[in-house]
């Protein structure tokens, strides 16, 4: 740990106050040995690429992982901060990424494992099954200004359990819309005088959800998919002096996006936008504001953005934003900016060994998969340190075999090792 450039110290050591101090050291160890190891993340692996692999108090470094105490919530709020402060401006808004990811484990001993849709292998006609653990994850979306594109930032993960999990243990089953509304206010409690812009899939675009971050203290705005044939309604009309019966909660129906996709009266808008991959297209959008609703569910207020390719290559689509100030130019840029969630999914996956690690142990497997993906984020920190916000340096010729395979390459200057 001496030979650590002193910008790794120094980030490290917000995470010290989190750990007892025989902890804290047996925990470092483990974080280099996860980045530095190649192949499987397995406590053995790690040991073996730090030089221990003859240690005899080997169980030290399991019981930092089942057994000792520490709060991966504690460490996920220490973790936000510097990320936020590196690299979001103090006015602009912070973007969240939220994703449910299926972490492919097999074992009778894995309790917490389900059977789940494998979103990767499946599509609209081919449905694939997966055995494993579902993660819902929150991510920060932001410009690395040396990567010169947008990241997806891991800094908080739950571990989603089955329905069957809560049933044989007589527990209330939380689905992915309770698990998404607690994220989003933890976060929340968490950055209260910040604007908050929450990006998700179709998955979390359910009325209890925008309604539940549309009325907090500090509301949160969500941006995810309108169903083309979702009920829109007028705003309702002022409540006049003598009537009687109930308030009416909305108004008159409007069209439906999808009829307003043939209607000539629609008012389209051709602008180019940032798109997937990195380039920019030409699009159609129209936008409004609406009230949506749904027989027993609450009533939200929204603004839509309909999106047509005018070269037809991809079917219209719809976007809905809590938030009824927004323009629809940066409503489609933060959601085409989602993607980056399944990016860092499938790095995580190539480069930080998620997947093959081999804990059985319950506590064990709450922490282990965030600390991974947290990982992710804790590694472009060091590099952004480490690089002082300019571009990284590129390697004209260099050896391959200098570095383990398999790990991120991020040289650590000064200290010779590659990370």
């Amino acid at each position: 740990m001496r030979n650590l450039p002193r910008s790794i110290i120094q980030v490290l050591r917000r995470f010290e106050l989190l750990f007892s101090e025989r902890v804290w050291e047996w925990a470092k160890l483990l974080l280099i040995g996860a980045i530095l190891a190649p192949g499987k993340r397995t406590v053995t692996a790690v040991l073996r690429v730090m030089g221990l692999s003859d240690e005899h108090q080997f169980q030290n470094y399991h019981r930092v992982l089942n057994r000792a105490v520490w709060s991966p919530r504690a460490v996920s709020r220490v973790l936000l901060r510097p990320l936020v402060s590196a690299f979001v401006p103090p006015e602009a808004p912070i973007v969240l990424g939220l994703a449910d990811h299926i972490e492919r484990r097999r074992g009778v001993k894995i309790k917490a494992r389900g059977i789940y849709r494998d979103a990767v292998r499946s599509s609209k006609s081919f449905f694939v099954k997966t055995s494993g653990l579902r993660w819902l994850c929150m991510m920060l979306l932001v410009p690395i200004p040396w990567a010169q594109r947008v990241w997806a930032l891991p800094f908080l993960s739950v571990l989603a359990a089955s329905e069957r999990y809560h049933q044989e243990r007589g527990q209330r089953h939380k689905t992915l819309i309770d698990w998404a509304r607690q994220m989003i206010t933890q976060v929340r409690r968490w950055l209260p005088d910040r604007l908050l812009v929450v990006v998700a899939d179709s998955t979390y675009a359910a009325l209890e959800l925008l309604a539940a971050t549309q009325g907090l203290p500090q509301p949160v705005t969500v941006i995810t998919r309108l169903p083309l044939d979702a009920g829109l309604y007028d705003p309702a009309s002022p409540r006049q002096p003598g009537q009687r019966g109930r308030t009416p909660q909305k108004g008159k129906r409007q069209p439906t996006l999808l009829a307003r996709l043939t209607d000539p009266t629609t008012d389209w808008q051709t602008v180019t936008v940032q798109w997937y991959g990195g380039l920019t297209r030409t699009v159609r959008l129209a936008t409004g504001t609406a009230l949506w609703y749904h027989s027993g569910k609450p009533l939200v207020e929204i603004r839509w953005v309909l999106i047509c390719d005018p070269e037809e290559k991809f079917l219209p689509q719809a976007l809905l934003s809590t938030d009824t100030a927004h323009s629809p130019i940066p409503i489609v840029t933060w959601f085409v900016q989602r993607w980056q969630l399944e990016v860092t999914f499938e790095e995580a996956q190539a480069h930080l060994g998620i997947e093959t690690q081999r804990q059985w142990s319950d506590l064990a497997i709450l922490r282990t998969t965030p600390a991974l993906l947290g990982l992710f984020s804790l590694v472009t920190l060091f590099a952004h340190h480490l690089l002082h916000g300019q571009p990284g340096p590129v390697r004209q010729a260099a050896c391959t075999a200098s570095r383990p395979r398999g790990s991120p390459e991020i040289l650590l200057i000064g200290s010779g090792q590659w990370l």
